[in-house]
């Protein structure tokens, strides 16, 4: 198979991290399938083929993996997508084809070469690259190849900069004229019948705002930030319990007026105790948890946590973003850098393309909202009438007032709750 001088690039170089943004039809299958095929004749080695789901895995790469193969495969296990190729000096290699719905059976073994297919596509993208695949390449100083098309500016936009601070990384960009096997005239019809926006993305790999997004107000450079300012905070922090899918939880610091969201946990195969543990160690002045786990709640209290009730309520999703949505616009909800995964699901949520903003009625997709719904609750929560707690710095303390009624302890004395919970649905 000869590559294209696109390709060729990618291949000949030598970085460890190699990140490739492609047009669709720009020949990234065939480059994965050659680098894959080369490794494995040339010496022992094992490798791994992952694509968004096992199906995908199947469809996209199998059976060109197994037809440029001939002549080197020693045995094929085609219900586990798994291959044993013989290397030129009688050595053996093996290459696995995974979906990334199953990445946690990867967990504890080692890799030479990582192939990761639509990178974009992979949700929750840095928690399995970070404590599950980067991992595996470790013991044998493995190499890895990421390639995608755009999907609005999510992960594989942050992975795409990593070269401009990480010398392991370099990163590619190609568009789908690159490749001269795709006729010119066939993309040009595209591009006549697709929309502008899509046309950049899907053919020009131009990172763009997904579209259908729900937080079109925010922008990484008005809302970021890197440092907290130096004044009176109460801290708030917002629960999303999970185990296969993560568990989000966000520590927000609020001064009156202002949100600023310090530090983000997102994790998954975490337990109820696991959670509750980290949570009680952020010392919060209130927790704001989704109240559809009432034993993770109750986990929660026998730590000591001083949880509040979040009251879910009909169209509280609709009225929820519409208050997100009033902070970004006046410049009052602001995100530490640092938090990837929150900054990934503001630029990931969002509508069904075929509905988006043209049916207000319709509530955005259940994706990539675990911390969409964590910051929802505190922010709900802390200002359903611009009302919020009037204890600041120092975590309250549950007191009593004369007579016997309960309440919290802040600098000026005991305080009941000084509001009534928004209603609320997840």
């Amino acid at each position: 198979m000869i590559l294209t001088p696109a390709q060729a690039q990618i291949a000949t170089d030598l970085h460890r991290f190699r990140v490739v943004n492609i047009g669709r039809r720009g020949g990234k299958t065939t480059l994965a399938v050659e680098e894959i095929k080369g490794k494995a004749i040339s010496k022992p080695t094992r490798i791994a083929y992952i694509a968004p789901t096992y199906q995908q895995a199947r469809d996209i790469a199998w059976e060109t993996l197994k037809k440029e193969l001939q002549g080197a495969i020693k045995n094929i296990n085609d219900s586990r997508l798994e291959i044993k190729t013989k290397t030129l000096k009688g050595g053996e290699s093996l290459i696995v084809l995974r979906g990334w719905e199953s990445i946690e059976t990867m967990r504890g073994q080692a890799f030479d070469f990582l192939v990761i297919d639509e990178v974009a596509m992979m949700r929750n993208f840095w928690v399995s690259w970070q404590e599950v695949l980067r991992p595996t390449l470790t013991d044998t100083r493995g190499e890895a190849l990421f390639i995608s098309t755009p999907k609005g500016f999510n992960h594989f936009y942050d992975l795409y900069n990593l070269s401009l601070k990480d010398k392991d990384f370099k990163s590619f960009h190609f568009t789908s004229y690159d490749n001269p096997n795709i006729p010119a005239e066939e993309i040009d019809a595209a591009k006549a019948q697709i929309t502008p926006e899509r046309f950049q993305q899907e053919y020009l790999a131009m990172f763009a705002k997904t579209q259908g997004l729900v937080y079109k107000e925010f922008n990484r450079e008005k809302h970021l930030y890197e440092t907290l300012p130096e004044k009176s905070f109460t801290k708030l922090v917002g629960v999303d319990f999970g185990y296969v899918n993560p568990a989000g939880v966000l520590e927000v610091m609020y001064d009156g007026e202002d949100f600023y969201v310090e530090d983000e946990w997102y994790k998954t195969q975490r337990t109820e105790v696991q959670i509750a543990e980290y949570v009680a160690a952020l010392n919060g002045n209130a927790v704001y948890p989704d109240p559809e786990s009432p034993s993770a709640i109750e986990e929660l209290r026998r730590k000591g946590v001083n949880v509040r009730e979040v009251v879910k309520g009909k169209d509280s999703i609709k009225s929820g973003i519409q208050k997100v949505r009033e902070l970004f616009l006046g410049g009052r909800l602001h995100v530490n850098k640092k938090c990837q995964n929150l900054v990934h699901e503001l630029e990931s949520y969002s509508y069904d393309d075929e509905t988006g903003d043209k049916n207000e009625q319709e509530n955005p997709l259940k994706a990539n909202d675990h911390l969409m719904d964590a910051l929802r609750y505190v922010i709900m929560m802390t200002e359903p009438g611009k009302r919020g707690p009037t204890y600041v710095q120092a975590p309250p303390e549950v007191g009593e007032f004369e007579g016997g009624e309960s309440g919290y302890k802040g600098p000026e004395g005991f305080l009941q709750n000084p509001y009534q919970p928004a209603e609320f649905e997840q």
